[in-house]
């Protein structure tokens, strides 16, 4: 199988408030955007990717992944994206070739998924056409309506946090962004399951987290100063 990864790190990250798109700042001395690129340069199974940033860091990025010995080493194409995470990975799959059979998404502020999680992923496609990875909730889930009073509560055992990488056969994929070119959503899964096609979920990382709020920048750090990170 051929596999191109699509890196999405075109958002602005506010909520982060350090002033500069978040994949851009250091963890552990090293910036997250090359951290996350790091681990797909360790997957077995991933033969080009594509990373999608904003037009006003297209500078930036190029200087830091030119700049980089290990990026150096590494074979990726830069794409801009757009005003919504949809629109920026629509635009990443204009990059994709004609030889690639799975396409494997992935949010550019998760710099620590294992590249062994990565495989795993890309080889469940040759068989469910469209894998996500996540991890059971551990907390209680309430429904809410508009003024907060709680509407219900669903059973735990049937609900899970996504994760990415998600991983989808290249021509479903396409077909899901080409029906929802005027819809949004916040993963690629939910427009494959607009097409009424399955997805199916396989175990994540609890370690895989996405950086989003200032706290999650120094649990972050926490985890590559104890050695728990991905290597």
């Amino acid at each position: 199988m051929n596999a191109t990864a699509i890196i999405v790190a075109a958002g602005e990250g506010r909520r982060v408030g350090a002033g500069i798109s978040k994949v851009y700042l250091p963890i552990g001395g090293r910036a997250l955007l090359l951290r996350t690129l790091d681990q797909f340069s360790r997957a077995k199974t991933v033969n080009n990717v594509i990373v999608v940033i904003a037009e006003r860091d297209l500078d930036r990025c190029r200087s830091l992944l030119g700049s980089d010995p290990q990026a150096r080493k590494q074979s990726w194409i830069l794409q801009t994206g757009g005003s919504s995470r949809q629109e920026s990975v629509n635009r990443g799959l204009k990059k994709i070739s004609s030889e690639c059979d799975v396409v494997v998404i992935h949010d550019g502020a998760r710099p620590f998924v294992s590249a062994e999680l990565i495989d795993r992923v890309i080889d469940e496609v040759s068989t469910r056409k469209a894998v996500v990875v996540g991890v059971p909730v551990r907390d209680t889930i309430k429904v809410i309506s508009g003024d907060r009073q709680i509407l219900s509560t669903p059973p735990r055992d049937c609900l899970w946090e996504i994760q990415t990488p998600q991983a989808f056969e290249r021509r479903l994929i396409l077909e899901a962004h080409k029906a929802a070119a005027d819809q949004d959503a916040t993963d690629d899964a939910s427009l494959v399951e607009r097409l009424g096609k399955p997805v199916y979920v396989i175990d994540g990382e609890r370690t895989n987290i996405k950086i989003t709020l200032p706290e999650d920048l120094l649990f972050a750090e926490a985890l590559v100063a104890s050695g728990r990170s991905t290597k």
